[in-house]
């Protein structure tokens, strides 16, 4: 018999439970070397079982002192930059992962929360992520995607439709040639506070450089890539080394001893293929172009219940435990935790479950709170970087964590440390009951170490800078 709940004061309803009468198809996808087992049934329902009452813990069992990551943020440089994304208040949601499923539609089998870029879903790449808007209110275009959370308490009752899953953007944006220009706010030395606003209006010009450049390549005027590089590459070439000497100028009027900013290579006139990373990540996964999708209540695979709206979403970087961070490259992709631990075994897979007022301790079990507190997620992301790629076939070799020092492997570079906090307001009863879940692939069976985090990084670079600037100086910026 279903079981019933009264209405729950501040929970956003959602998704209503569908069942499958018998048993699913299992269908087994070889991906990389890596099994990716998805739910295939009926079209429009899900498949899914609550999680398995032995993976909630009451917080008070964990010990205190177990958070890695809130020792280090007392350690190095103590500055801090939040950006204020809002909490997904427009309802975008989708099952992709343009980072580890590119143009593969339905890839990630679990629903995503997005703040920041309006656009993102499977097709995304730097071209369209860069021409999209944004719900954060300083401008920053960067993608911050993370899996639902919801209550599944077996109720049958019925509920509105959701909000279908956002496809913003066209095949069309993601063919056709583009320039691609280093990224030079990752390389700049430590900038005097004199230099800065000068630094900053040329970081601005270099970014309206390549605007500029790709919307006459847009334009369709060019017919051949020789064209494309008398008229386009070239003279931006030329532009670019100018304003890049102002920086350089700029900074060695300032500093001890001359800034040498030579070296940088060339911007590279580059061809978009589908769904693929622009930067040298892989096109092609060998998956289906499509997975099965979302029904009407927004369930996907074996996840079903009611998604949960964050009470807040806290995005925040910190220095990781460094002395000084330099900038993250624009169009960076960073994983947070794995979501095929089960697959992958545990090495990615990290904890990241607690309530508030006890972010001292995290968990990699559901926590059940205390009636004063809430339930609260904290992701922080891996913060050296190797210095030259965005991404990697892994995903994960071009940046990795900091030592419990904050030091960096040998050749890579400490940048800002992103630290996600979602707080969520799942009632007490729901709690200790086992009734709430966090969206995963079948496999996973809503293990709560599955939980993981997304980002790309779509800053201008002024904006970038200015991050840099604040935790190197020790000031706590908002914006």
């Amino acid at each position: 018999m279903p079981r019933k709940t009264s209405p729950v004061t501040g929970r956003h309803r959602i998704t209503r439970r569908t069942k499958i009468a018998t048993g699913g198809l299992a269908l087994a996808l070889a991906v990389g070397g890596i099994v990716v087992a998805t739910t295939a049934g009926r079209t429009g329902e899900a498949s899914a079982d609550p999680a398995d009452a032995s993976f909630f813990l009451d917080i008070a069992k964990v010990p205190s002192g177990v958070n890695v990551n809130k020792a280090l943020q007392q350690k190095g440089a103590r500055g801090t930059f939040t950006v204020d994304c809002g909490r997904n208040e427009n309802q975008h949601f989708n099952p992709d992962n343009f980072i580890a499923q590119p143009g593969i539609k339905n890839g990630a089998q679990h629903l995503h929360d997005y703040v920041g870029n309006l656009s993102t879903n499977a097709d995304s790449n730097n071209k369209s992520l860069a021409k999209a808007g944004t719900t954060c209110k300083n401008g920053d275009k960067s993608a911050y995607f993370w899996p639902v959370v919801r209550i599944d308490t077996g109720d049958e009752d019925k509920n509105p439709p959701a909000t279908q899953p956002d496809r913003a953007g066209s095949a069309a944006d993601n063919a056709g040639s583009q320039v691609d220009c280093p990224d030079v706010a990752s390389k700049l030395p430590d900038v005097p506070d004199q230099a800065m606003d000068e630094v900053n209006r040329n970081l601005d010009l270099l970014d309206k450089q390549i605007d500029e450049a790709n919307a006459r390549i847009a334009n369709g005027d060019l017919k051949t890539p020789q064209d494309i590089q008398n008229a386009v590459v070239g003279p931006l070439k030329d532009k670019r080394a100018a304003t890049i000497d102002r920086i350089a100028i700029a900074i060695g009027r300032r500093a001890a001893k001359p800034t040498n900013l030579g070296g940088l290579a060339p911007c590279v006139l580059k061809q978009n293929g589908k769904g693929g990373l622009d930067n040298g990540g892989q096109n092609s996964t060998g998956q289906p172009a499509e997975l099965p999708g979302v029904n009407d209540q927004n369930e996907v695979a074996d996840n079903d219940g009611e998604i949960q709206r964050v009470r807040s979403a806290t995005i925040t970087f910190t220095s990781g435990g460094a002395n000084k961070v330099v900038a993250m490259p624009q169009f960076l992709r960073i994983l947070y935790g794995d979501a095929k631990q089960s697959t992958n075994g545990p090495a990615n897979a990290r904890p990241s479950w607690t309530c508030t007022g006890f972010e001292d301790r995290l968990t990699d079990h559901y926590p059940i709170c205390p009636a004063n507190s809430k339930v609260e997620r904290i992701h922080a992301f891996p913060n050296c970087w190797d210095g030259k790629n965005i991404d990697s076939a892994n995903h994960r070799t071009h940046i990795v964590f900091a030592d419990q020092q904050g030091k960096c492997p040998q050749g890579f570079k400490n940048v800002p440390q992103l630290v996600m906090k979602l707080v969520y307001d799942i009632p007490h009863d729901i709690q200790v009951k086992g009734q709430y879940k966090v969206d995963a692939f079948p496999q996973e069976k809503h293990n709560p170490r599955s939980d993981h985090d997304d980002f790309a990084n779509v800053m201008g670079q002024r904006l970038m800078n200015q991050v840099v600037n604040c935790i190197n100086t020790g000031r706590n910026c908002k914006q």
